[in-house]
């Protein structure tokens, strides 16, 4: 159907114009004017077949808007005369059909065009690749979380595991030891004759009862020392002692081992006179157990112990002319529960707990246990444990830090005389914002109060040798220091005596972090100074905000300096930032204002300005403020340390951050 001539001329002339066509919906055209047809767009072909590759969709959306408004500036780029042009299109609707008018685009822009259109397509392309690589890697994704949970449950179902071994034989342990302590005690009485003489006879048979039962013990307090290294529970005690007198205490006690029949020798070779700093006990253990060991399996000749300082390593040598191991078993000795099989062996009473204890025991030492051996001629033991323990060098460190208080840091003192708890505790709370103030016992604890006022204590009521109890009620007792919040933090459940002490928390170990955390923010920002921040830039304003985080001080916010001098007066802040250039006013007239009240006269005022000011402006604001600060330049550290240094000024010393008493 043909349109009509006075209806298809009005079309044509309502619209600039180069070439002019009439499509259907489907892009099939049903005339062409003649420079249309001059470029091979003719009547009954496809325009979509003349549309640059990729660009199909920016055709379609063309004829379906034009369908229902007219469409202008509507560029295309087509293939004609087999090269790229852009064409301008104008269209309407036209009794069903779409009028298009096209406007030829320069040459050059037209080639850009075509460019572009070419680097559109293979970004699809490209996009569909990348969206069939998406899929497999979501399949791929879906398959690792599916292995991630299942391995979760396994992992949960070992440590479920690992937990149930380890209450059930701490419990075990500790029902057993009950009665083998009356065994051990009934049995020595009657050694000893207390009600009477016993016969040779019985005298033997209660001998044998009381052998066994001291064997059922060690036996016992092995299990339970493995069951808390294997819990991470075995805290260490490091002390300062010196080699040779350890050395000395440990030949009075494995002395008595030394059968006396005879064919055995125990011979200590002099020690070398050198301090260490470790935990001694489980040194003692170690060597104890070796010894013993050596002294199991050797029935002839000599075990011989002797050390030497090798750098900063101890090397204790525990050397026996017994049985020896062969080379495939060695790795086996350290097993929990194995023996290895032979006469002697079999003869000689044990667990398989000796070896694996000591090793293990070494390793939280920071040691290890080598062994050398030979069957037929003997063993040779090696425990290297360092002179000092690592932890003394980390304790040490945060000593010094703790020192040096840090004035973006609200203190906290830590009472406990576990190194590892209180390692714990620095970790995550220097995470927060916070400095551990480390203190393993009280003592160390008062002295601590003499120069610091932390925001918040945090106390072991079951310190070793200690009467903590006391120091609390000390604590709540002083008025210099009633008001520091104290959290008790203990492994007993004793939260009635705390609070009737006046612990201001009790939590049992191990502490949620998070709990933790948060708690000490509260106590320490419900304490710190406050500081008033008087900039029209929420940017600004922002910036100080999240500078300040973490920090013991109080937040106010004022966008205007009106607002900012009714703050003043009505909370009374500790410190003022204040931003030179305010709407309708500027600093100098903020400053007027509060130098003019007796009530807001005394509090300092910190100057942060992204202007240059003149020198005479600088000149005059140093007279009336504490800084001049320039947001180009401002930083947490920088921002922080000027509200300290404006708060000493003040003379406002036992609030935090500074928190020293007599001075910052």
């Amino acid at each position: 159907m043909q349109p009509t001539t006075s209806s298809l001329e009005a079309t044509i002339d309502a619209l600039s114009r180069e070439l002019a066509l009439i499509v259907a919906p489907d892009s099939r055209i049903e005339w062409a004017d003649p420079r249309a047809e001059r470029h091979g767009l003719r009547a009954a072909a496809e325009l979509r077949a003349a549309v640059v590759p990729g660009c199909e969709t920016k055709l379609d959306e063309l004829l379906r808007q034009a369908a229902t408004e007219p469409v202008g500036g509507w560029e295309l780029p087509l293939v004609l005369a087999g090269k790229p042009v852009t064409l301008s299109f104008s269209a309407r609707a036209l009794d069903g059909r779409i009028a298009l008018v096209g406007n030829f685009v320069p040459q050059g822009y037209a080639e850009a065009i075509g460019e572009a259109a070419r680097a559109v397509q293979e970004i699809v392309d490209l996009n569909r690749q990348l969206a069939r690589q998406k899929t497999r890697l979501e399949e791929s994704n879906k398959a690792i979380r599916a292995l991630h949970a299942e391995l979760e449950q396994h992992a949960d179902r070992l440590r479920s595991s690992a937990e149930v071994k380890s209450r059930l034989v701490a419990g075990v342990s500790h029902e057993f030891r009950t009665p083998l302590h009356s065994i051990l005690g009934l049995s020595r009485l009657l050694l000893a004759a207390s009600d009477g003489p016993l016969n040779d006879e019985q005298q033997t048979q209660v001998a044998f009862i009381r052998d066994s039962a001291e064997e059922l013990s060690r036996m016992i307090n092995d299990m339970l020392d493995l069951s808390r290294l294997d819990a991470g529970n075995a805290p260490i005690r490091a002390a300062r002692f010196a080699l040779p007198d350890f050395w000395a205490a440990l030949r009075g006690t494995m002395r008595p081992l030394v059968r006396e029949s005879g064919g055995v020798e125990l011979l200590f070779d002099p020690a070398p006179d050198v301090g260490l700093e470790t935990d001694q006990g489980k040194l003692a253990q170690i060597l104890r157990n070796l010894i013993a060991n050596a002294l199991k399996f050797t029935e002839r000749g000599a075990v011989r112990v002797s050390a030497r300082v090798d750098g900063e390593e101890l090397r204790v040598l525990v050397e026996d002319t017994g049985i020896g191991i062969a080379a495939d078993d060695q790795a086996r000795v350290f097993e929990e529960f194995v023996q290895i099989d032979g006469a002697l062996q079999r003869a000689a009473t044990g667990t398989g707990l000796g070896l694996p204890l000591a090793k293990k025991l070494a390793e939280a030492l920071g040691g290890r246990i080598e062994l050398e051996s030979t069957p037929g001629v003997g063993s040779t033991f090696c425990v290297t444990v360092p002179l000092e323990h690592a932890e003394i060098d980390a304790f040490r460190k945060l000593e010094v830090a703790a020192s040096q208080p840090d004035p973006t840091r609200a203190p906290v003192l830590v009472v406990e005389d576990d190194r590892s708890a209180v390692f714990v505790y620095e970790r995550y709370l220097s995470m927060a914002g916070f400095q551990v103030l480390p203190a393993r016992t009280t003592e160390d604890a008062r002295k601590v109060l003499e120069q610091v006022r932390p925001s918040a204590i945090l106390l072991d009521v079951m310190l070793e040798r200690e009467d903590t109890w006391n120091f609390l009620a000390d604590i709540k007792r002083d008025p210099a220091t009633n008001d520091i919040p104290v959290l008790v933090c203990t492994v007993m459940n004793r939260e009635s005596r705390a609070r009737a002490l006046g612990a201001d928390e009790f939590w049992l170990k191990p502490v949620d972090e998070d709990k933790l955390i948060r708690k000490l923010q509260v106590l320490a920002a419900g304490r710190g100074a406050k500081v008033l921040v008087v900039d029209d830039e929420p940017a600004a304003r922002y910036l100080i905000k999240k500078f300040l985080e973490a920090t013991p001080y109080q937040l106010l916010e004022a966008a205007d300096g009106d607002t900012g001098v009714q703050l003043a007066l009505s909370e009374r802040p500790d410190v003022i930032l204040l931003d030179f250039l305010l709407e309708n006013m500027t600093a100098f007239d903020v400053i007027d204002q509060l130098k003019a009240d007796p009530r807001t006269r005394p509090i300092p005022v910190i100057i942060v300005t992204s202007h240059a000011l003149p020198v005479e402006d600088r000149q005059r604001l140093a007279e009336s403020t504490e800084a001049i600060l320039s947001k180009e330049h401002l930083s947490r550290e920088l921002a922080i340390n000027r509200i300290r240094d404006a708060l000493r000024h003040a003379g406002i010393r036992e609030q935090p951050p500074a928190n020293e008493r007599g001075g910052a």
